[in-house]
């Protein structure tokens, strides 16, 4: 079995599963609902795909839930391999300071 895309992967899969499990539907019935193919939504489930936005809608549309609750907390930092590990703010703030410098 292989591992999680990511650690938000994994987090979005587990809280799809709760969802899903909470209104006692299968990945099956779910997948059906929301347009996919239940094994994609296994993938999911596990954290080992990382969904478009338009899946992800899908997929709370038909749970019926705010698809800020499947993605609530989520950082930058949960995804592997992330290129730069500064924000915007800190290029202001370098800006800023190399600008009082000259």
């Amino acid at each position: 079995m292989s591992s999680a895309h990511s650690e938000a992967a994994r987090l979005l899969g587990s809280r799809i599963r709760e969802e899903r499990q909470r209104f006692a539907i299968n990945q099956m019935e779910l997948a059906e609902l929301a347009g996919l193919h239940f094994t994609n939504l296994g993938k999911i489930e596990r954290g080992q795909a990382n969904p478009s936005l338009h899946t992800i809608l899908r997929i709370a549309g038909a749970l019926n839930v705010d698809p800020a609750r499947l993605v609530e907390g989520m950082t930058a930092e949960m995804l592997p391999d992330r290129p730069h590990k500064i924000t915007v703010a800190d290029l202001i703030k370098a800006r800023e300071e190399a600008q009082r410098a000259d």
